[in-house]
């Protein structure tokens, strides 16, 4: 091991993939888990309504391949809160976070998601409640704040409100979430980022893990904010251009370059596709999150377009994939 490395490994949050809803399914989830062993992973948000009323194995199963993985959990109630957390526990994540951050209308009608910043006592009685119930680490993921008013001091007091619950990590997206005026696309646009925020967050509580989140996009913005940061969480970079990943473990982790060959990405996951056909789950499922694998390679689009292509849904995968490399192909020669 080099000599700048250190003895104890890097931890997982260093650098993550975003909890994003109908993207970081327990499929997404297993092709970027190909991509680099050391990233920690987040679920969609699941409800404690969803968990407490409703089918678990299907919000809760995944792979034993996907560790680290985080469960993030959406609500407000106290009580709901820890006994989701402890079927999350019971399931084997390691890592129980709270949703303080999404302000689509249906989570605005839950009271919770991004309205809970409103409510930093609200928080902390969750956190507690939940630390109590769990042995895993609990975690907040939330905005810098909500609507149109910028106050550094809202958040920063609702982090010290909270931390004093026990919560040590905080992942905060650094904008504002506006809760009313906007779509949750263009929550994710609009509002402007406020980087300096976040680091100003660890100048005042150097004590707590602070993590970034919001807009990252490249190796040199995840390098640049771990000078002063302990953590960087990708979102939709990750999930559009999931390639990106391969670099991760090295140039994040400090761990030897594993030279992935996106080919053998691609026939891992059509081995996965074959397994989970077996549980009735049909190969385009799968494929979805796959189709920027290729993103920034000769003929992408071409084997993209093939693996996208709904009339081949009654083909086996494996057959798929010669049609889709034969189209890459005949883009490359061309």
């Amino acid at each position: 091991m080099p000599e700048h490395q250190p003895f104890e490994p890097l931890p997982a949050s260093r650098l993550s993939v975003a909890p994003m809803m109908d993207w970081t399914d327990r499929h997404c989830r297993y092709l970027h888990r190909l991509l680099s062993r050391r990233a920690l992973l987040y679920t969609e948000m699941v409800t404690t309504g969803a968990l407490l009323h409703g089918d678990v194995p299907r919000h809760l199963d995944f792979s034993e391949q996907e560790h680290p993985l985080a469960l993030q959990l959406g609500g407000s109630e106290a009580q709901d809160l820890a006994r989701a957390a402890r079927l999350g526990e019971q399931w084997g994540y390691d890592e129980i976070n709270l949703n303080c951050g999404c302000p689509s209308p249906r989570v605005q009608r839950g009271a919770f998601g991004a309205c809970l910043m409103a409510e930093p006592a609200t928080v902390a009685d969750g956190v507690k409640a939940m630390r109590d119930a769990v042995s895993l680490p609990v975690t907040v993921k939330h905005r810098i704040g909500i609507d149109r008013t910028e106050n550094y001091d809202f958040v920063r007091d609702f982090i010290g409100q909270v931390s004093q619950a026990g919560c040590q990590t905080f992942i905060v997206h650094a904008r504002n979430a506006w809760l009313q005026g906007l779509s949750p696309k263009e929550n994710r646009e609009i509002p402007p980022l406020r980087y300096e925020w976040v680091h100003r967050l660890k100048c005042d509580f150097p004590g707590l893990t602070i993590v970034i989140n919001g807009g990252m996009a490249s190796s040199a913005q995840v390098h640049e904010q771990l000078q002063g940061l302990d953590g960087v969480m990708v979102g939709r970079q990750a999930y559009h251009q999931p390639g990106w990943l391969a670099t991760w473990d090295a140039e994040f982790f400090g761990e030897p370059a594993r030279g992935l060959d996106l080919d053998q990405v691609e026939e891992a996951m059509v081995v996965y596709m074959q397994a989970q056909a077996l549980r009735g789950v049909a190969w385009p499922t799968v494929a979805r999150h796959m189709l920027g694998l290729r993103h920034g390679q000769k003929g992408a689009r071409k084997w993209r377009q093939v693996w996208s292509d709904h009339r081949l849904k009654g083909e086996p995968p494996q057959q798929v994939m010669r049609l889709a490399r034969a189209a890459m192909q005949a883009v490359v020669t061309d």
